[in-house]
């Protein structure tokens, strides 16, 4: 399931964020890349646990808290501090999977990478390029949202970022453990609550076809859910 989360950040919030990120000084991203990845691998990264990457992950993770369709959609149980990397000058980043299992920056504590996320710093004319191709059962998505818009996806799928030939891709990107590992309960959960977000406005509070559907909804969640 690839989902895409309108207006995460707002356009001013975008801007004042690039205002940092534009003056910050990037790193060769290859450094953090796994062994085959590095082969793969063309951009720049902001360091990780700089003062700049941790404060702008921390407003992220704030305003992804107070989004309902991300939350629905996750489930999230362990969010990986959102990272910061910046494509340009040809920039790519071949066609790759993600790490399964990955350590919590300064802690010994693993998590299971479930979803993977991309939320876009950059307006789509702003540069050439720089396509977020994710592989899935129906063929090939391509990504490329507005600033400030998000995109969570199966950190199972194979993806690529395609090279940046103008101007330049900025983005932050991180990994989601979720409550329920499995996909497609989740996208079921997902679909259903949904639904059941439709018809509350359509029905009294006390409708006895909605108590019961949000009653199925939570009683699936406690069977599927692992905390």
């Amino acid at each position: 399931m690839l989902i895409s989360i309108d207006r995460v950040l707002t356009k001013d919030e975008v801007r004042a964020l690039r205002v940092e990120l534009d003056a910050a000084p990037w790193q060769d991203g290859a450094a953090t890349a796994g062994t085959l990845a590095q082969a793969v691998k063309r951009n720049q990264q902001l360091a990780d646990g700089s003062e700049l990457a941790v404060r702008l992950g921390q407003q992220i993770l704030r305003r992804l808290a107070a989004t309902p369709l991300f939350i629905s959609a996750a489930l999230p149980r362990t969010i990986y501090p959102p990272k910061f990397n910046r494509y340009a000058g040809g920039g790519t980043y071949g066609a790759h999977v993600d790490s399964a299992l990955m350590f919590l920056p300064g802690s010994r504590q693993q998590m299971r990478t479930d979803l993977s996320a991309t939320l876009f710093l950059a307006e789509p004319d702003e540069y050439d390029g720089g396509v977020l191709e994710v592989e899935g059962p129906f063929g090939v998505q391509e990504v490329k949202l507005p600033a400030g818009d998000m995109v969570l996806y199966p950190s199972s799928s194979l993806h690529r970022v395609t090279p940046v030939t103008r101007g330049a891709r900025v983005a932050s990107f991180f990994w989601l453990e979720s409550l329920v590992a499995d996909e497609a309960e989740r996208t079921l959960l997902f679909d259903l609550d949904q639904s059941v977000q439709q018809i509350t406005p359509l029905l009294a509070a006390d409708d006895l076809r909605l108590i019961q559907l949000t009653g199925v909804y939570h009683n699936l969640l406690r069977r599927w859910a692992k905390p």
